[in-house]
């Protein structure tokens, strides 16, 4: 089963680099970009996972609506971007349930953060996607994580994907730096390894972003916009033609558990 999750929230970004960007911009690329996702979806027929702020969320409720109804899932990226407090894993799921009518059972955290597993838990979370079990230099290190899903008390923990040799990541940054024919060639690795691949991406990388007032670094902006769009585009399509099936985490969750 192949996981797409989309972590949907306001383009902030360019405020870690000293950028320049109003709230009304952030807001707006992001929704931009999501169209295009919802879009490629809806042409090869395959489910995701969207985990959304809640700030993201009540500016964008009519394209949370079309999420749902075209049978993707909504999941929690708690309430806001760049601000957290451990009372918002409650509250930002409780708030997701009541503007749409959806059970949340998902969690991933900003910028895959660290939190409290206890915490998590008695939030009313079944399952936390905020582990990327790599090295990346001055985010993480977790090369002694589990490469794949493990439970944690009542939790279901399920890493982002990593190649089995090396734990090259394949989340976002490497889509759009790697050559796509490489990326293809860790993922079907990935895919015979663990029977599932785990990777995850955001709206604002299929928006125009290339804005020097964002003041990005290049790595970042790389195939973004109209090439991604295509790019990802063509990825879809590979993984379609090898037959691979598209989940939901909460479909993936049943699977495993069963």
């Amino acid at each position: 089963m192949v996981l797409l999750s989309f972590d949907i929230e306001e383009f902030d970004m360019p405020l870690e680099y000293k950028g320049e960007i109003p709230f009304e911009k952030q807001i707006l690329i992001s929704q931009n970009g999501l169209e295009r996702i919802l879009d490629i979806l809806k042409k090869y027929n395959a489910k995701a996972t969207f985990f959304s702020t809640v700030v993201f969320a009540e500016n964008s409720k009519h394209l949370i609506g079309r999420l749902l109804n075209e049978g993707h899932e909504l999941a929690s990226h708690t309430w806001f971007h760049s601000d957290f407090e451990e009372r918002h894993l409650k509250e930002s799921k409780d708030r997701l349930e009541e503007l749409f009518s959806t059970k949340v059972t998902g969690l991933r955290m900003p910028r895959m953060m660290p939190v409290s597993k206890n915490a998590v838990e008695n939030a009313g979370y079944s399952y936390n996607s905020s582990i990327n079990p790599t090295y990346l230099p001055g985010r993480y290190n977790n090369l002694k994580v589990s490469r794949t899903y493990f439970k944690e008390g009542k939790v279901t923990q399920i890493p982002a994907s990593v190649s089995p040799n090396f734990r090259i990541p394949l989340f976002w940054l490497s889509f759009h730096n790697f050559p796509l024919p490489f990326y293809k060639k860790l993922a079907s690795d990935t895919l015979k390894k663990d029977n599932y691949l785990n990777i995850y991406f955001h709206p604002w990388e299929f928006a125009e972003i290339k804005d020097e007032a964002f003041k990005l670094p290049g790595f970042t902006v790389k195939n973004s916009g109209k090439d991604m769009v295509e790019r990802f585009d063509e990825f879809i399509s590979w993984l379609k033609s090898k037959n691979y099936s598209f989940g939901t985490f909460q479909e993936f969750q049943k699977q495993i558990e069963s």
